[in-house]
């Protein structure tokens, strides 16, 4: 348990200091709430009205953040095998090919299908 104590403790100070910096927040803020201030805020526009349930975003908007996901992985899969790239030989590369031909395959489709296109 030695070699934790610092972690442990920078962990404790770290806690305190987010909750002290939220309590003291709200003791010590101006409550001066208006109309002005609780109404949403877009941009210096003026917002536009939205359904009880809520607006409905467009698939694509939901396509769009899945890609992103998914090149995000496969950057998080190919820095370690850059890293890394001498000692795993033949069989890495043959691995990491077929992983980036499968990634290319989903690619090639999302754009084929116009899912790379922004309306």
């Amino acid at each position: 348990m030695h070699p934790y104590v610092p972690i442990l403790v920078l962990v404790a100070l770290a806690t305190a200091f987010a909750v002290g910096s939220v309590i003291m927040s709200s003791m010590v803020g101006p409550r001066r709430a208006n109309r002005a201030k609780l109404d949403a805020y877009e941009c210096g526009i003026d917002p536009t009205p939205q359904p009880l349930g809520g607006g409905r975003f467009p698939v694509k908007y939901y396509v769009i953040a899945m890609l992103f996901i998914l090149f995000d992985v496969e950057i998080i899969f190919l820095i370690p095998w850059a890293v890394h790239f001498d000692a795993m030989g033949m069989f890495g590369l043959v691995e990491m090919l077929l992983f980036v031909g499968t990634v290319f395959v989903a690619y090639a489709y999302a754009w084929r299908r116009g899912g790379l296109e922004w309306d």
